[in-house]
């Protein structure tokens, strides 16, 4: 691609952006980091919301199992009481104080502290009936509810003291626990369960609990909001370096480059920029050196035209058919020149029109090898044709395909010593397509100068001439007329063996 076209594309692109490079940072690290906060809050939230609620719904149901557990344990010690009594009068202190001394002087004996060993781990609460915490009834402490029901599901004691009086559905009471007197039940204990309502000191457990769960998510979030501030940190920084260098390089310092020391995608960003810097410069390099060789080029015949012109105004020439001659010899080159230039530039655009005809390629080729054969003798070179017997006819532009393997065979024989040898061959590569090479054994082209071998007005040995070197253009020709008939060309050499180019053809 010439190199204003890619500098048109840089500029452009640089154009959108339109932002610096600070700018385009801040911007950036600040939609990663606000995007990733909220991420980290939802999901952190939505976590800890979750925690909590199945902390405070696991809790709950141990607090009814126990529930249960303990109206199991208190009745028997229920019907003791009804037997003694005869009623359920005063039963409300055994139920709030099922592990107190002896009830209405008479020595009963309440529920053995082995029975509640479940209740010894909860703080605050004494094993003598005593509270902590300054509530004498135990059930409040560990956030159970008992109602005492009798046969007719009036509830006759509520440890919560909310609901007594009231009466019990006949369904409710088939979940409760029965209490016997013989065989006989004279009433119905039922825990109540509290749902997610826990109270009392098992409310403050909960509380504790969901109170750490929220602290833990809130210092998660601030730790994965710092982590994500370095992380996103060590995203961006390479971006700004980027960014940095793009716009040095839009100002025409061509020299940035990125250090790279990843292999993710940054890394490779990086390298790509870093490839894109390089072949930019190359081509910066490669304009200046075309302007130079155009000038070049078209300096030295306007010179002699112009010198031997003066010459003859001022008589130091003759006008004789041989100074005329020598003018039209120099004219000829730059006509040559001019014309190469335009095909080349029609080439490039895509404008090149192609007379396609349908020919053989054995033929055509030693069509278009024939001049060269005086050349090759004169130069003590070995010229060789070889073809294979299956080629099939291709339709090509026949003047567009002779010039290029003109081109090639002519630097062919300027690259190859006395004594060597050039070999054209075509050869079936696809049932579809023919492969044309063309193959010296000339000194070879060094490795750093086969990628530009096809750039106009390159140069391998910058030493060269025009006369001796020609004037760079015939390759990128070459090139761009392969191209246009739809096929591809390459080379390849090992120095000092020589040189092998290859062009194919659609069949």
């Amino acid at each position: 691609m010439p190199v204003r076209r890619v500098l048109f594309k840089l500029y452009s692109a640089w154009d959108i952006v339109s932002l610096r490079s600070s700018d385009m940072i801040r911007s950036l690290w600040l939609k990663l980091m606000g995007a990733f906060l909220v991420i980290v809050l939802i999901g952190g939230g939505i976590d800890t919301y979750l925690v909590s609620r199945s902390t405070r719904t696991q809790f709950s149901q141990y607090i009814d199992q126990n529930g249960r557990v303990f109206a199991q344990q208190l009745a028997p010690t229920l019907a003791q009481y009804y037997s003694r009594q005869g009623n359920w009068q005063g039963v409300e202190s055994l139920l709030n104080n099922p592990w107190g001394g002896s009830m209405m002087g008479d020595g009963m004996g309440m529920m053995d502290e082995g029975d509640w060993g479940m209740w010894q781990g909860w703080d605050g609460m004494g094993t003598n009936g005593g509270m902590g915490m300054g509530d004498s009834n135990p059930w409040n402490m560990m956030g159970i509810r008992l109602l005492l029901a009798d046969t007719q599901g009036t509830i006759i004691a509520d440890s919560a003291a909310l609901d007594t009086g009231k009466t019990i559905s006949s369904a409710d009471l088939t979940t409760g626990v029965p209490i016997l007197v013989g065989n006989q039940q004279v009433g119905t204990l039922l825990p109540v369960s509290a749902g997610t309502n826990v109270s009392g000191a098992a409310g403050d457990f909960v509380s504790s609990v969901n109170q750490s769960t929220w602290l833990a998510g809130g210092i998660a979030t601030l730790v994965a909001f710092v982590l994500g501030s370095i992380l996103f940190f060590q995203i961006v920084s390479p971006v700004q370096k980027l960014t940095s260098a793009a716009q040095k390089i839009a100002a025409g310092d061509l020299k940035q480059r990125i250090p790279n020391q990843s292999q993710d995608e940054i890394g490779m960003l990086a390298t790509a920029f870093n490839q894109m810097a390089d072949s930019l410069a190359k081509h910066e390099e490669l304009r200046r050196s075309m302007i130079a060789d155009v000038a070049h080029e078209l300096r030295t015949p306007l010179t002699v035209i112009q010198g031997n012109l003066e010459a003859m105004l001022d008589g130091v020439l003759p006008t004789s058919p041989q100074e005329i001659a020598t003018l039209r010899d120099e004219t000829a080159l730059l006509t040559r020149l001019v014309a190469d230039l335009r095909l080349l530039s029609l080439a490039e655009s895509g404008q090149l029109k192609l007379e396609r005809v349908r020919t053989n390629i054995a033929e055509l080729t030693t069509h278009a090898v024939e001049p060269f054969h005086l050349q090759a003798q004169s130069s003590q070179v070995e010229l060789n044709l070889e073809f294979a017997s299956n080629l099939p006819q291709v339709e090509v532009d026949t003047d567009r395909i002779t010039q290029v393997i003109r081109n090639l065979l002519s630097n062919a024989l300027r690259h190859t010593p006395e004594g060597g040898q050039v070999t054209i061959s075509c050869e079936r590569d696809t049932p579809h397509q023919v492969v044309i090479t063309v193959s010296d054994t000339g000194e070879g082209i060094s490795p750093g100068d086969l990628p530009y071998v096809f750039d106009r007005f390159y140069r391998a040995d910058k030493s060269r001439s025009r006369t001796s070197g020609g004037s760079g253009i015939g390759l990128a020709i070459v090139k761009q007329l392969v191209e246009a008939h739809g096929g591809r060309v390459w080379v390849e050499s090992q120095p000092p063996q020589g040189t092998t180019f290859g062009f194919t053809l659609p069949s």
